[in-house]
């Protein structure tokens, strides 16, 4: 914990770890699904060789991959959720792959606007990055209430989209430069401005 005066914040973005529909590259939005034994095993593994800094406070998506992946990093804190951090509904693709959309016209179409259409039955980045933002603005404004001190460094476990979206936004970009293998992800530098809390920087984890 830091003096409000020190305004250097430092925000650890985690992708969960890896589920069954994750390991076969299935798009794997609103369904709920655990972690798989393989990727447990590969979130202690990197636990284990020093991989995650230590944290201050911890937000989360509510979704059971990230609420498992933050018990396994992070067992003696308790998350705070954003329901708006859970992943983007992927409508018409949600629990296939690349294979198994191969000659739908709607798939081509996302395919070749570069992910900018909105999912078929589902929703669009737009919408989707909004409500990241909301997520966001939510997790300063509970950052904000601490009387006297704040966190100094705060951990967020959360989705690949999730990610993308917030970095993107943050820090200009490409929405799709952004991507982070199951549990890694980006450690971001921050400082507090008269706005709210600026991103300034990104390196991966």
């Amino acid at each position: 914990m830091r003096n409000r005066t020190e305004n250097q914040i430092t925000l650890v973005m985690i992708r969960h770890g890896a589920t069954w529909s994750n390991q076969e590259h299935r798009y794997l939005g609103k369904t709920e699904e655990p972690l798989s034994e393989e990727g447990i095993k590969e979130l202690l593994l990197y636990k284990e060789r020093g991989d995650y800094p230590g944290i201050d406070a911890l937000f989360a998506s509510p979704m059971k991959r990230c609420v498992q992946t933050a018990e396994i990093l992070y067992p003696a804190l308790a998350p705070v959720y954003i329901k708006e951090w859970t992943e983007i509904d992927f409508g018409a693709f949600e629990g296939k792959n690349y294979r198994q959309l191969q000659g739908d016209e709607r798939y081509q179409k996302w395919i070749d606007s570069n992910g900018a259409l909105p999912f078929p039955e589902g929703e669009s980045r737009e919408t989707f990055m909004l409500r990241c933002e909301t997520g966001f603005e939510k997790m300063i404004r509970q950052i904000s209430k601490a009387e006297g001190e704040m966190p100094e460094t705060v951990g967020l476990v959360v989705h690949g989209g999730t990610i993308m979206s917030l970095l993107s936004r943050y820090l200009g970009g490409d929405y799709f430069s952004y991507q982070a293998a199951n549990g890694k992800g980006y450690i971001c530098s921050c400082h507090w401005e008269s706005a709210g809390l600026k991103l300034t920087g990104a390196t991966e984890l």
